[in-house]
């Protein structure tokens, strides 16, 4: 079940909501979203709902060890074993067997392993747990159907944010649910719709379209045209999905931190890393960059864990060897901002948005083709500006006026606008007000209108 899916916005938001706001103890609203929670990975993926039922069993254990006993090293390496055995079975046991095989160490048939949607987020939940206890951040949760609900709650099971549990244990016992944050969060929710159906999909169509195109037939300008529509997908897609989480989170009394900031008009891949997928950063910067030593420990120390954490960030979104390019790519570039190219850019900021932007457009290419090889046939494509072959397809082969426009938007979206442009003159609060409310219900009809027509609804981080 998927946010933007006709059964979700119609069937299970409103009748989880309903019954929610008629209930007013807070532990009997927790057992109704956990319900529901369940009911809502279920949905999808069947019987493996126990596994994430199994997940939050270990955490809960271990963090009660944790805290109450006086071997706490002892369990809570005990803990991060356990949940990253799970995590390496079911989402690395095959690309592990699968290059032992090639390297000719064992020989073993391949097997095949269903990926649990959502895995690599909900065990980041309970290693956020798990560490929080040990640090001495957070109580441990005495209550396991709470704990349950901390890992398994539905707008940030299957893909994030990733709300790390000091951040939201307090707001397990007790929240506020007042009208100003449900309006909030609809209005969250509804922009987040807006972001997938409108742009992300369609976007999404056509990057799709040009990907699946043998890459002979096109030239350079395709080539540019395919990684940006990518570009703008994964943001439109990813972003999306985080304001509808925030949004749904907010509806039912939750207050998650900001996923995504803008990312693209950063001027440094290092920016780029504190607006893109924020809770990600966030989690590896706590739970493992600083536990390295982080940047205390002379600069050789700060570059090896900064390639650790970009190697464990390509690796977390995908057991394969062109996330960790992806990841290494990453690590390589801010450890060339950190030697020399910082401070040059500091002096020339007309050439920051120049340089980081295409680096970070150019990465992607590794992000969305899997298999190597093609991925430097196409980077080999983007960069023949000048042939003298003639080429069968050209942009006008994949473009029209629809998508013309749809790109225009996407693009002009990216930009902070309306930090931009502030009304400053109360005259027209009232104006912009309804101006505000009109726009939203036009983006949520027309957001409707594109999910029911629609065949093409992926969201691209389910897989991760």
């Amino acid at each position: 079940m998927v946010f933007s899916s006709v059964i979700f916005l119609f069937f299970f938001l409103p009748i989880v909501l309903l019954g929610y706001y008629l209930v007013r103890n807070i532990t009997l609203k927790n057992i109704l979203l956990l319900l529901a929670s369940l009911l809502f990975y279920a949905w999808g993926e069947g019987i493996l709902v126990l596994l994430v039922v199994v997940s939050a069993f270990i955490n809960y254990t271990f963090g009660y060890l944790v805290a109450t006993t006086k071997r706490k090293n002892l369990f809570i390496t005990i803990g991060i074993i356990l949940n990253l055995a799970l995590l390496i079975y079911y989402k690395y046991f095959g690309f592990i067997i699968e290059n032992l095989d090639h390297l000719k160490f064992i020989h073993l048939n391949k097997t095949s392993i269903a990926l649990p949607i959502g895995i690599s987020f909900f065990t980041f939940h309970g290693l956020s747990y798990l560490i929080d206890i040990y640090r001495g951040k957070s109580s441990y949760q005495k209550s396991f159907f709470n704990l349950l609900l901390y890992i398994t709650f539905f707008p940030q099971l299957v893909a994030g944010p990733i709300v790390r549990y000091h951040d939201i244990a307090n707001q397990l016992l007790g929240r506020e649910s007042t009208m100003d944050k449900t309006i909030e969060g609809i209005r969250r929710f509804i922009i987040g719709l807006a972001k997938k159906a409108l742009i992300a999909n369609q976007i999404g169509a056509l990057a799709d379209q040009i990907f699946s195109t043998d890459y002979s037939l096109f030239g350079s300008s395709v080539a540019w045209l395919g990684i940006i529509s990518y570009t703008l997908q994964i943001y439109y897609d990813f972003s999306g999905y985080s304001d509808m989480a925030i949004g749904l989170a907010k509806m039912f009394g939750f207050d998650f931190l900001e996923n995504f900031n803008f990312p693209y008009i950063s001027g440094s891949v290092r920016e780029f890393w504190t607006r893109w997928h924020i809770s990600l950063s966030n989690w590896f910067r706590d739970y493992l960059y600083i536990p390295l030593g982080g940047n205390r420990k002379g600069d050789f120390a700060t570059y090896r864990n900064l390639l650790i954490v970009f190697f464990c960030t390509g690796l977390w979104h995908g057991a394969s060897w062109n996330f960790i390019i992806w990841g290494f790519y990453h690590g390589f570039f801010m450890i060339i901002e950190r030697l020399f190219l910082s401070k040059y850019l500091e002096r020339h900021k007309i050439l920051q948005h120049l340089y980081a932007v295409p680096v970070i457009i150019i990465s992607w290419v590794f992000f969305r083709i899997e298999d190597f090889k093609q991925g430097l046939h196409y980077l080999f494509k983007m960069f023949k500006f000048f042939s003298s072959h003639t080429y069968k397809l050209h942009i006008s082969s994949f473009m029209n006026p629809e998508y013309w426009i749809i790109l225009g938007i996407a693009i002009l979206l990216c930009i902070p606008w309306q930090r931009i442009l502030i009304v400053k003159k109360p005259t027209y609060k009232v104006a912009l007000e309804y101006t505000q409310v009109a726009f939203l219900l036009g983006i949520f009809l027309l957001s409707i209108m594109s999910v029911i027509t629609d065949t093409y609804n992926p969201f691209i981080y389910f897989r991760f």
